[in-house]
């Protein structure tokens, strides 16, 4: 296959463009079909309606930053359509974008990649995941101090690197962990490998996860591993996540049980409580999920593959690193390229995010975004998918692809758009 990003008929009229789906499909229909998901963690494009009840009114992760850096240059994201979606410094809009675009609106409440990622595969929450901005209360931490045999410290709303500059001496003096939380729904917990194994750090997440249920049932518990000195304190990549289950059917549940191979990469394994694949592949790298995806698109097989790139949230966004931002999208953006360019005929590809996480604002937490949504697919011409109600039709479009029932919220992306 020749390389660089596929360009799609001149033809821009809506009957040529149904006409050109119609045949298509045909062609589909008989090949091996593979949907690949890959989700930019924390790329917003824009508040919602509502980001003022969250703290969040004026936050839009990829303008601003795009503005802050003088222009991002991301040339296949250009093609695709990303700079149609929104007017994106350095990022043009082109006539003949080579895939579809548009983007989409949270409908379940709060900002949290748990909620995130479990509307993107269907399950939409009718309340947000409780929240504690002024710590836990003490019956939950005597009861997690108990549990885990040691006292703890913190108990505060912070930023992961702050408290353990703050509070890592102490830590290792006092051998005991260091629990904090953020505007968002979690339960975290940082101990120096030195001091705490990682198995025993796994242990008390698991511990607190068994008890953080019901009015206290937080969407992750984090277990936050760091190693160094003081003041050069950092955080090492053994990060885990530990999720509440989904309280229904998810697209992953759906897809693997449906017998069609799911493949999760980043840390999409536990953000679905280790459910519904049957292949992960953990990493807290960017680069390293794209080679990932590259290696599982090798195979030959239907199948789904959904990967998360953790580094714009956790390293980029909650720090506020502007340039960190601005050259993680140029690295995400080559890769992309690599990816488009080992797409099969049978092949369709989805570019979104589960949140925004603006680091041009003087908050360290997510924002409360639309997310972008770029759906590829070899020989079909790029048009406006338009602002779409929920992150759930991207489920069901998957599902619809793959010929699957059992999505129940979303609409169909193609079938639907408007």
């Amino acid at each position: 296959m020749a390389t660089g990003i596929v360009t799609m008929p001149a033809e821009r009229s809506q009957f040529i463009r149904i006409d050109s789906l119609q045949l298509h499909e045909k062609i589909y229909n008989s090949l091996m079909k593979r949907a690949i998901v890959l989700i930019m963690d924390g790329v917003g494009i824009g508040a919602l309606p509502d980001a003022a009840q969250y703290g969040d009114e004026g936050s839009n992760t990829l303008v601003n930053l795009a503005e802050k850096c003088g222009g991002l240059d991301l040339p296949v994201l250009e093609s695709l359509g990303l700079g149609n979606i929104a007017d994106i410094t350095g990022v043009k809009r082109v006539t003949e974008p080579s895939a579809c675009f548009g983007k989409m609106a949270e409908k379940s409440p709060g900002k949290d990649s748990t909620s995130g990622h479990w509307e993107l595969c269907g399950v939409i929450l009718e309340k947000p995941f409780p929240t504690f901005p002024k710590g836990f209360p003490p019956e939950i931490i005597n009861r997690f101090e108990k549990g885990i045999g040691h006292g703890i410290l913190g108990n505060v709303p912070a930023s992961g690197t702050e408290i353990i500059k703050r509070l890592g001496e102490a830590h290792i003096k006092e051998k005991k962990p260091i629990v904090y939380t953020s505007a968002d729904s979690v339960f975290q917990i940082a101990c120096h490998i030195d001091v705490f194994s990682i198995e025993e750090l796994y242990s008390f997440c698991k511990t607190a996860r068994d008890m953080l249920q019901g009015e206290y049932g937080v969407a992750r518990v984090i277990a936050r591993p760091f190693a160094g000195s003081y003041p050069e304190f950092y955080r090492t990549k053994d990060r885990r996540d530990f999720s509440m289950a989904p309280p229904e059917p998810t697209l992953l549940d759906v897809v693997h049980g449906n017998g069609i191979n799911v493949t999760v990469i980043g840390k999409v394994d536990d953000l679905f409580s280790h459910r519904g694949f049957d292949e992960s592949f953990h990493s807290v790298n960017n680069l390293e999920c794209i080679d990932f995806v590259l290696n599982s698109m090798k195979k030959e097989r239907d199948a789904l593959i959904v990967a998360n790139f953790v580094q714009f949230d956790m390293d980029w966004g909650h720090r506020n690193d502007v340039e960190g931002f601005r050259k993680g999208l140029a690295e995400m953006d080559k890769g992309l390229g690599r990816i488009i360019n080992q797409a099969r005929a049978g092949d369709l590809t989805f570019i979104t995010a589960d949140h925004g996480n603006d680091p041009t604002t003087p908050s360290t937490d997510h924002s409360r975004e639309h997310v972008p949504i770029i759906a590829y697919r070899n020989g079909i011409t790029g048009y406006d998918l338009g602002t779409r109600d929920t992150f759930a039709d991207l489920a069901k479009t998957t599902a619809n692809y793959l010929g699957l029932k059992g999505i129940r919220n979303g609409k169909d992306l193609f079938k639907d758009c408007r």
